[in-house]
C-alpha cells in the first residue's frame, strides 16, 4: 500500500538479524517518520515469505508502521522441520529468537527509538506473548491472528501489553483456546471473531479485516500519549507485583 501521507512506497530491504547466538534472515521495511515497528512471528511451517503476513505488513506500512518479518528457523532447521515438525512447536525456541530480534531492533539507529509491537500467527502467537512477558518494558502491543496463545502457558499471567486475539468465526476449536488464554492475560485485551473466516483467513475480505483490526490496535497503543501512559501504568503494576 502507498504511504499517502508520506508520498512514497516504503522500501523493503533484506536484512541479516543477529539474534543472540544465531543469524536469521529477515525483511525490514521502514516508512518515512514511523511511529512504531511491528515484529512478525510466523506460525507452523511458515516463514517471512508468508503471503498472509506480508499482506498485513503492507497494510501496516501504509499506516506509518515499520515492519520486520524474520525467519525464526535457520534453513537447516526448516529442512528438518518439514520432515519431523519438531521445531514449529518448540515455543521456547521461537520466543528466544523473537527476543534476540527485539535486541537487534534496539541496536539499529533507525529502529532503536521506535515502540515495538508483535504480530503472531498460529504457534508464533504463543512465542510473541512469551516475548511480551519477558520484555514488558519494550513491547507496547501484541496481535494474534488465528493463534495458539494457550501454548504460552504460565507466561500469559505476565503479559501486560495490550493484546488483541483475532480468530476466524469458523475456527471453533481455536476460538475456545483463545477464550481460555484471554482469561489469563493481565493487561488490556480483546477477542475479535471474524465472521465466516476459517483458520487461514482465506475467505474474501477476511484477511483485509485482520489487517484493519491489527492496524487500528497498533496505532492506538503504539502512538502518542497512550504509549506513555501505558508505560507508566505497566511500570507501576510491575513495581507493585515485585513488592508484594
Amino acid at each position: 500500500m502507498m504511504d499517502t501521507q508520506r508520498g512514497r512506497e516504503p522500501i523493503e530491504q533484506p536484512v541479516t538479524v543477529a539474534a543472540r547466538d544465531i543469524t536469521l534472515e529477515g525483511s525490514l521495511t521502514i516508512p518515512t517518520k514511523p511511529y512504531g515497528i511491528v515484529l512478525f512471528a510466523h506460525g507452523s511451517g511458515s516463514s517471512r515469505h508468508s503471503p498472509r503476513n506480508r499482506f498485513v505488513a503492507r497494510e501496516l506500512n501504509g499506516a506509518g508502521l515499520g515492519t520486520l518479518l524474520v525467519d525464526l528457523l535457520t534453513p537447516q532447521e526448516e529442512a528438518v522441520d518439514v520432515v519431523t515438525r519438531q521445531h514449529r512447536f518448540d515455543i521456547n525456541l521461537l520466543a528466544k529468537r523473537l527476543l534476540g530480534s527485539i535486541e537487534w531492533l534496539r541496536q539499529r539507529p533507525e529502529t532503536r527509538e521506535l515502540r515495538i509491537g508483535l504480530f503472531g500467527a498460529s504457534t508464533g502467537a504463543a512465542a510473541a506473548l512469551i516475548a511480551a512477558a519477558e520484555r514488558s518494558d519494550q513491547v507496547g502491543a501484541v496481535v494474534s491472528r488465528g493463534g495458539r496463545p494457550d501454548l504460552a502457558d504460565e507466561a500469559l499471567h505476565r503479559v501486560y501489553a495490550p493484546a488483541l486475539l483475532i480468530v476466524g468465526g469458523r475456527d471453533r476449536q481455536v476460538i475456545e483456546l483463545n477464550e481460555m488464554a484471554l482469561a489469563q492475560l493481565k493487561g488490556e485485551k480483546r477477542l475479535e471473531i471474524v465472521p465466516g473466516a476459517t483458520h487461514l483467513f482465506e475467505e474474501p475480505g477476511t484477511l483485509e479485516r485482520v489487517a484493519q483490526l491489527a492496524s487500528s490496535w497498533f496505532e492506538h497503543y503504539l502512538s502518542g500519549a497512550h504509549s506513555v501512559l501505558a508505560d507508566t501504568v505497566r511500570g507501576e503494576t510491575l513495581s507493585s507485583a515485585e513488592g508484594s
